[in-house]
């Protein structure tokens, strides 16, 4: 008989549906393949193994995660003993399994340890529970699988007495050494939890820890006594019994379809992931409860609709965008700009009648460029934060800037890759030289400076901080300057806003421009190819070689074509970026420390970042996959160019 485990009832808390796909491998799981949840799952693995040092010569409960029976057999055995430290402790009873990830057992007292790669500053009296009463929402899938736990173990051994804590990245903790996220390196072929390679053993090698522990015993009790509830018409021990249940005799439980979680189900497949054969859970859930056929399943829906809600849609089985009126998006138009619920209205109609030309607000666009200042000066930031930090000084999830690319749009029309800077360099903080970079890149006029979303700023306001607390000599001068090109965040103590202000061209987008092709999407990597596949411009220019069209590089030939087709449609750029180690022989690619295959999106290159602080990796191994972050960052801001271009051609004449 299999149990409810931990992570089904985690599972069944998003949504009950879900408790009849997870097992099933003929059904997709897209949370599976996102290359940022493989990043942060890494992040928790080396924060576990750093966390066990806290606890020295545990008892390791080493089994398969199917071996149910020998794996709480083990933790009987261990807890015969008067004082242990176990890791993996497993505990069943009643269909009911978990295993924890640290548990002390002083006497008859144990503390029930969650190791979790969240940060948290102590400081905060509302971490939990809101000003309110109630669980703050990050929080609340993260305490009701702690109360599971304790509810396990307890029902267990119920003449031992369990507290029950959580571990965390304490964000008032400086790391007293360079390279503490590379002492537990993820094995590439393994086991993560079992596999992982340790280059340290104490506490003491490491100097301190940036993790701190903090007591939510009495939360937990709280919501095992039913003060907190998941589901308003579940309480806490129905919900076991029925997920379990449900779980055992593989049940589906017809819970009711819910806008916001099945717009964001990790079961729904995609058209190619049908060809291949497997399943969707959304389907199912849509043609159980709504009988939909394939009809409305090819039929635009509301949950496609960007940045929208979908108040009583669900309840009125009223979800496909041909049913909806002007007053389900409470249309409400602002002067000068496309409003956010007219840009939804514009989406939904363009849909309903199959019509993919873009929509624009021309004079007013063409209003908004003609404040622009030549040169242009087009700006991508590659970033990453860690739990664990890479040097020395530096706090859990510290915002550090390894990478930006730079193309700067001269008057009379010609492109350059103007400058680059990346960090390549293992237990090297970045930042204030990136900042150096910036300033050398960006110093020489005063052009428009343009970044795509808001990241660049607030990473600019990260460094301006971590600037004001060095000892740099130059401190003021880069804070002047960055000042110049961004403006304050809530987090600043004074307000500013600089002459060269970043000009964010994603709000650009949602202010003046709809395309279709994007289905509501505003990412770079949507509008790119969308802009792409509307622009006669873009394509009879970026069809050619780049040394033929007044561009520059500095990673690509000049023979580099951007602009390939699949018969009338254009490929994403993004999707045809070289692979890494593409002519490696078999040897080369045995002695890889990295195992990466690309670089073409965030997570990949928060990856290959994190890979590049391992100081053992060879020279020609760090040269390739410093090229393959080169060449991402280098589309990012070529993107924006065509972008602009799109609008400059296209749009406005």
């Amino acid at each position: 008989m299999k149990p409810l485990t931990k992570s089904r009832f985690k599972t069944a808390l998003e949504c009950p549906n879900k408790l009849f796909f997870t097992s099933k491998k003929e059904f997709a799981n897209n949370k599976s393949d996102d290359p940022f949840m493989r990043a942060l799952a890494s992040g928790g693995f080396q924060v576990e193994e750093l966390a066990r040092l806290h606890y020295p010569n545990g008892v390791f409960i080493d089994t398969e995660n199917f071996e149910y029976d020998k794996a709480f057999q083990l933790t009987q055995e261990a807890l015969l003993l008067e004082n242990v430290v176990i890791y993996e402790a497993a505990f069943q009873i009643d269909g009911l399994f978990i295993r924890t990830d640290i548990i002390v057992k002083n006497g008859n007292n144990i503390k029930l340890i969650e190791v979790k790669a969240k940060s948290f500053n102590p400081s905060d009296e509302n971490i939990f529970v809101g000003s309110r009463g109630a669980l703050v929402s990050s929080w609340k899938p993260y305490l009701f699988d702690l109360a599971f736990q304790k509810y396990v173990a307890q029902k267990t051994f119920p003449n031992l007495n369990f507290e029950v804590y959580l571990l965390m990245a304490d964000k008032t903790k400086k790391a007293t050494i360079d390279g503490l996220n590379q002492l537990f390196r993820i094995p590439n072929n393994g086991n993560p939890r079992t596999d992982i390679i340790k280059r340290v053993h104490s506490l003491e090698e490491i100097g301190s820890t940036v993790l701190s522990e903090i007591n939510v015993d009495n939360i937990v009790n709280d919501i095992i006594r039913n003060k907190y509830k998941y589901y308003e018409n579940l309480n806490f021990e129905e919900a076991i019994s029925t997920f379990k249940k449900a779980y055992q005799e593989d049940v589906y439980l017809n819970w009711p379809t819910q806008f916001s979680s099945c717009k964001n189900c990790e079961f729904k497949a995609t058209a190619l992931q049908e060809e291949e054969g497997l399943k969707s859970g959304f389907k199912y859930c849509f043609s159980k409860q709504l009988n939909w056929t394939a009809k409305e399943f090819n039929k635009p829906n509301a949950m496609q609709i960007w940045n929208f809600r979908g108040k009583n849609l669900m309840e009125e089985n009223r979800l496909l965008m041909e049913q909806l009126t002007e007053n389900d998006l409470n249309i409400k138009p602002e002067a000068g700009r496309i409003a956010p619920s007219e840009r939804q209205w514009i989406q939904v109609e363009k849909a309903v009648n199959v019509d993919t030309s873009f929509h624009a607000e021309k004079d007013e666009l063409k209003q908004e460029m003609e404040k622009w200042v030549f040169p242009y000066h087009f700006i991508d930031f590659e970033t990453s934060t860690v739990a664990l930090p890479f040097t020395a000084g530096r706090k859990p999830y510290e915002q550090v800037a390894f990478q930006f690319s730079h193309h700067k749009y001269n008057e009379d029309g010609s492109i350059e890759h103007y400058s680059q800077y990346i960090n390549n360099t293992a237990g090297e903080f970045p930042n204030f030289i990136f900042a150096r970079a910036l300033q050398t890149a960006l110093g020489n006029d005063n052009g428009s400076v343009f970044k795509y979303a808001t990241h660049e700023n607030s990473i600019i306001n990260a460094i301006i901080i971590q600037l004001e607390e060095s000892n740099e000599v130059d401190k003021n001068e880069l804070i002047s300057f960055l000042k110049t090109i961004s403006q304050s965040t809530s987090k600043q103590a004074e307000t500013w806003e600089g002459d060269r202000n970043m000009i964010d061209l994603c709000r650009v987008v949602k202010n003046y421009y709809y395309n279709p092709y994007t289905k509501g999407s505003n990412s770079i990597k949507a509008v790119l190819p969308s802009s792409l596949n509307s622009s006669d411009f873009l394509k009879m220019k970026y069809s050619q070689p780049i040394g033929n069209i007044n561009l520059t590089s500095h990673n690509f030939p000049s023979d580099h074509i951007w602009l390939q087709m699949q018969g009338d449609t254009v490929l994403n750029p993004y999707k045809i970026l070289p692979p890494l180690f593409e002519n490696w022989t078999e040897i080369e690619m045995e002695e890889n420390l990295s195992d990466m295959e690309n670089i073409a999106d965030g997570g990949a290159a928060l990856t290959a970042y994190a890979k590049l602080q391992f100081t053992d990796m060879t020279t020609k191994e760090r040269d390739e996959i410093t090229q393959g972050l080169l060449k991402y960052c280098e589309l990012d801001t070529l993107a924006m160019v065509m972008i602009y271009e799109h609008f400059r051609n296209d749009v406005i004449n």
